[in-house]
């Protein structure tokens, strides 16, 4: 099997389990907003998780795999089974130790953690409640790390299905008790001024966190793990995966850095009460193409990249590299313009139910539009991270990520002093997306200095198709929105039917023109349908 189909087909089933848990995650963040709309208590729900939540980015989105998939893979092919299996045992029980310890630390010190990103707030007395979610949630921190241990090992041999599956387990769960049978009892366990819906939301979160790990152990077990206690700081191979992960924090986690830096700027005084939440649930839905395909197809170029670093085969490296940025391309571009274009139907549609209303919808797919423009530089960014930790490198990311938090902050600054009035509370999500830009431009011309030609010129023309295609798609569907302007004002049945049909059009305008210009992503991603994957590995089965 060439790497090229091994990603491809790896990578869909990652996607169709991520695609599950986005859906699923969609019906979560719909009931969260259904219940505390873009209220002062919804911002401060959505505030006390990001900080937790952010480690989940972090660990559970890349990092804990840049770190541990190169070496433990260096260990299957180079060490026995007994070596290989203690060296895993040892990463588990050395990452549980130091992820209690700070789940302790920042249960203790919400209070402090909580005023730090409500620096330029008004009043610090409106975040009492974020405070008490806080120290409820954060031990989220524990569960969702160990979960990443676990999606790691199984990265490493191939099984991506049940790692992938973990996640609509945890959104499962949070729904679950946003449901009035199950929080209005659980609240009732808060103290008196805090029973609120967002209580048992927070429970909710800690469950579908335990349930992220548990269902993993039974595989583990199966493959050989024995989680015997065994902690090693001084362990070699455990050094290697602390000095590759500490590092990499940093730098695959940029765009999540970036996204706390806005949380922060868009609790400032000058921003309208809901600008956190709004914030979130444009991210939310930006997730819902990144997490999909982008980190699919990151995840599972990682081992592929690792395998041919460590054979130093490094012209096979820059062909999987060239073709990821393309295949990912050829889905984030068109639906970057189309998020960009239908971003108030969108948000209409997906969220405007219960507290959640017209009001709340502007205010999201303004930050809906800078988010979208970033699109497909966050996605380039999450694949050509796995090109620098193939090779064990971790330095150069974490360069290219603290100068981009820089300009991220530089940005937030200068838009909220001078163009506020223009971009109101967009100016978080703008200056993300252009630091995103700085960040994957940096990484790439790095890496080609390195190791040569990436085939730039022949990414650039793949791209210039699928610019043009995506020209054609975003025009249709503009034309649909003014074809259709009476059903955007009109039941939710009318917004659901006059959406679907405008992404059905400019899907298959996009297709049409992409087929004319002879665009190989199709042909490549017809050939990848074509298979039947085996859900546990994402490898071909015999048709």
């Amino acid at each position: 099997m060439t790497e090229k189909r091994q990603i491809l087909k790896s990578a869909w089933i990652i996607g169709l389990f991520t695609l599950a848990s986005r859906i699923c995650g969609y019906w979560r963040d719909q009931r969260i907003t259904l219940l505390l709309g873009t209220s002062g208590l919804a911002d401060s729900f959505i505030l006390a998780f990001r900080i937790p939540n952010l480690i989940r980015h972090f660990i559970g989105e890349g990092s804990m795999s840049a770190a541990f998939v190169p070496v433990f893979t260096e260990y299957l092919n180079k060490r026995n089974e007994e070596e290989t299996w203690k060296f895993a045992q040892r990463v588990f029980w050395t990452a549980a130790l130091v992820l209690s310890v700070i789940a302790v630390l920042g249960s203790i010190f919400s209070g402090s953690i909580i005023h730090v990103f409500t620096i330029f707030g008004r009043s610090q007395s409106q975040w009492d409640q974020a405070v008490f979610l806080n120290r409820v949630m954060f031990p989220y921190a524990l569960l969702i790390g160990l979960a990443a241990v676990a999606m790691s090992i199984l990265n490493s041999l191939l099984i991506f299905g049940l790692p992938a599956a973990t996640s609509v387990l945890f959104n499962l769960s949070v729904i679950l008790f946003s449901c009035g049978a199950i929080y209005r009892p659980v609240m009732k366990w808060a103290p008196v001024g805090y029973r609120t819906p967002a209580a048992a939301l927070a429970v909710g979160i800690l469950l579908g966190g335990t349930l992220q790990f548990v269902v993993q152990v039974p595989e583990l077990v199966k493959r050989g793990m024995r989680f015997r206690f065994s902690i090693s700081f001084t362990d070699p191979g455990v050094r290697r995966v602390a000095a590759l992960l500490g590092p990499s924090l940093v730098g695959i986690g940029i765009y999540q850095v970036n996204a706390v830096v806005d949380t922060i700027f868009a609790t400032s005084g000058r921003m309208p009460e809901g600008s956190v939440t709004a914030l979130y649930v444009a991210d939310r839905i930006m997730e819902l193409v990144l997490g999909t395909y982008a980190i699919s197809v990151a995840t599972a170029i990682l081992p592929v990249m690792s395998k041919q670093a460590a054979m130093r085969d490094f012209p096979k490296l820059k062909q999987t590299l060239a073709f990821s940025v393309r295949i990912v391309s050829f889905i984030t571009i068109p639906a970057a313009l189309g998020l960009m274009v239908l971003r108030k139907p969108i948000v209409s549609v997906l969220f405007e139910h219960g507290h959640f209303g017209a009001e709340s919808t502007s205010l999201t797919a303004r930050a809906l539009l800078y988010y979208a423009a970033g699109l497909p530089a966050i996605a380039g960014v999450k694949l050509v991270m796995p090109a620098f930790y193939s090779q064990q490198d971790t330095k150069t990311p974490v360069i290219a990520a603290a100068g981009a938090m820089l300009v991220n902050v530089v940005l937030n600054v200068l838009f909220l002093l001078f163009l506020f009035g223009r971009l109101q509370n967009g100016t978080p999500a703008l200056a993300t997306s252009l630091a995103a830009y700085f960040n994957f431009f940096l990484l790439f011309f790095i890496l080609r200095g390195r190791v040569g030609s990436l085939g730039g010129r022949a990414v650039a023309y793949s791209l210039g198709k699928v610019a043009i295609s995506s020209a054609a798609m975003a025009g249709a569907c503009f034309g649909m929105l003014r074809l259709m302007a009476a059903a955007w004002g009109g039941p939710v049945m009318h917004k659901v039917a006059a959406l679907t049909a405008t992404v059905a059009a400019g899907v298959a305008i996009f297709v049409g023109v992409s087929w004319l210009l002879g665009c190989e992503e199709i042909h490549e991603l017809l050939d990848i349908l074509k298979q039947r994957p085996d859900a546990g590995t994402g490898m071909a089965l015999p048709g």
